[in-house]
C-alpha cells in the first residue's frame, strides 16, 4: 500500500514575476512577456521515498484526468496507492473511472498546504522566474 499526493498545476508562456537582485537603489528591471499558451502538468509524488510521476496535457478537464489516472496505474503495476486529491470538480465527476488499483481520498476544500506536491510546484515555478520562452516547446524542454 502507498501513499501518493495529486495535482496539477498550469505552466504558459506569460512570466512569471519574482524578486530581482539589484545593487542598492537600483530599480530591478524585469522583461515580462503576456501570451497566454500554456500547457497543463499533472503529477503525483509520495512524500517517504521520493517517487513521482507527471504527465504534460492540453487541458485541465476530466478526460485528461481520467488519461492521466489510466497512466498512472500502469506505471504502479501490481500496487495499491492511497492518493489524497484536492477538490476539483473533475476529481469527482460521475464520469470518471478510477482504476482498481487507486483509492482517492480527499483533502478538505481551500487547505493546499496540506498536500506535499504544492511545494513542489512552488519549487518548479521558481525556476521558471523571469523565463520568457519563444513557444511551448522551448519552455517544454
Amino acid at each position: 500500500m502507498r501513499y501518493l499526493c495529486q495535482d496539477e498545476t498550469r505552466l504558459g508562456l506569460k512570466t512569471i514575476a519574482g524578486r530581482l537582485i539589484t545593487a542598492r537603489g537600483v530599480k530591478p528591471v524585469g522583461l515580462s512577456q503576456w501570451q497566454r499558451e500554456n500547457f497543463y502538468l499533472y503529477g503525483v509524488v509520495e512524500p517517504l521515498n521520493g517517487y513521482s510521476f507527471f504527465y504534460e496535457f492540453p487541458y485541465l478537464n476530466g478526460d485528461c484526468f481520467q488519461n492521466f489516472l489510466e497512466l498512472l496505474s500502469v506505471d504502479l503495476g501490481d500496487d495499491i496507492a492511497v492518493i489524497q486529491f484536492d477538490q476539483g470538480s473533475f476529481h469527482k465527476a460521475k464520469a470518471l473511472d478510477y482504476p482498481d488499483n487507486i483509492i482517492p481520498i480527499f483533502q478538505p476544500p481551500h487547505s493546499p498546504e496540506l498536500n506535499p506536491i504544492e511545494r513542489f510546484w512552488e519549487f518548479l515555478k521558481s525556476k521558471l522566474q523571469w523565463e520568457n520562452c519563444k513557444n511551448l516547446t522551448q519552455l517544454q524542454h
